[in-house]
C-alpha cells in the first residue's frame, strides 16, 4: 500500500506556501484648485485609512503633471502614487470615501500582477510632456 491513487496523489502532506499578499496601486489625482491644506489632508487620510486596516508599502508625490485629457475643465491636477496590501474592506472603504471627497478628481485602485514590487518610497520618476 506505498503507492496512493486518486485523490490521495494530488494531495500533497507537505505544508503549503502562504500566497503573497496582493500588492495594489492607489493613484489620487487631486484638484490644484483645492487648498495646499485640503490637498494634502486628502492624502494624509488615505494614508491613515491603509495604515489602520492594511500596510503601506510604497508612496510617492508625482506633483503637478498634465492630464491626458481635459476633467471637469481642468487640465492639470497634482498626482500621488500610494502602493499598499490590504483586505477587500480596505479597498471599500478607500473607494467611497474617495468618490465623495472634494478635491478629488481622479482616483484609481488597481491590483498588480503576483511577483510584483512595490516602488521605491523616495524615487519621483520625471513628469513627461503631453502627447
Amino acid at each position: 500500500m506505498g503507492r496512493r491513487s486518486g485523490i490521495g496523489a494530488l494531495v500533497s502532506s507537505s505544508p503549503l506556501m502562504a500566497a503573497a499578499k496582493p500588492i495594489y496601486d492607489l493613484i489620487l489625482l487631486l484638484d490644484l484648485g483645492a487648498e495646499d491644506e485640503a490637498r494634502a489632508k486628502i492624502v494624509a487620510d488615505a494614508r491613515a485609512a491603509i495604515s489602520a486596516e492594511g500596510e503601506l508599502v510604497g508612496d510617492q508625490a508625482w506633483g503637478t503633471r498634465a492630464l491626458a485629457y481635459e476633467i471637469d475643465h481642468r487640465e492639470q491636477a497634482e498626482y500621488h502614487l500610494l502602493q499598499f496590501t490590504g483586505p477587500a474592506s480596505l479597498i471599500d472603504g478607500l473607494e467611497h470615501t474617495l468618490r465623495i471627497t472634494d478635491g478629488v478628481v481622479r482616483h484609481r485602485v488597481i491590483k498588480l500582477p503576483p511577483g510584483s514590487t512595490a516602488v521605491a518610497a523616495t524615487a519621483t520618476p520625471e513628469p513627461t510632456a503631453p502627447a
